[in-house]
């Protein structure tokens, strides 16, 4: 059975950084595109980074991000750790939520119903 658990989350003050990491277990990590969301009390889902599987011509994944956090925010796989990274600066009281890292076999994509396995989240708090 595929698990994903998160950690890093935290209070951080505006402008600060924080690193979120997720480990994935009981599957094939390079096999997984991997994505992170966000949810905001009171708001749906929200796409925050992508990165594809592994591409096995070039070995480098495909990442995506919406405007909103493109050049704060940033993904990245450990493979050797089976863990996906997000690392995030420049933080701003709209980032609070609870972030959630996502799996699915198929090609990396910003509609969290496609993804087939989820952690149980971890907050992040900007505020001063």
């Amino acid at each position: 059975q595929v698990q994903l658990v998160e950690s890093g989350g935290g209070l951080v003050q505006p402008g600060g950084s924080l690193r979120l990491s997720c480990v994935v277990s009981g599957g094939t990590f390079s096999s997984y595109s991997m994505a992170w969301f966000r949810q905001a009390p009171g708001k749906e889902r929200e796409f925050v980074a992508s990165i594809s599987r592994i591409d096995l011509n070039s070995g480098d994944p495909d990442t995506y991000y919406p405007d909103s956090v493109k050049g704060r925010f940033a993904i990245s796989k450990l493979n050797t750790k089976n863990t996906v990274v997000l690392q995030m600066n420049s933080l701003r009281p709209e980032d609070t939520a609870l972030y959630y890292c996502a799996a699915r076999r198929g090609p990396a994509t910003i509609q969290s119903g496609l993804y087939e396995y989820w952690g149980q989240g971890t907050q992040v708090t900007v505020s001063s």
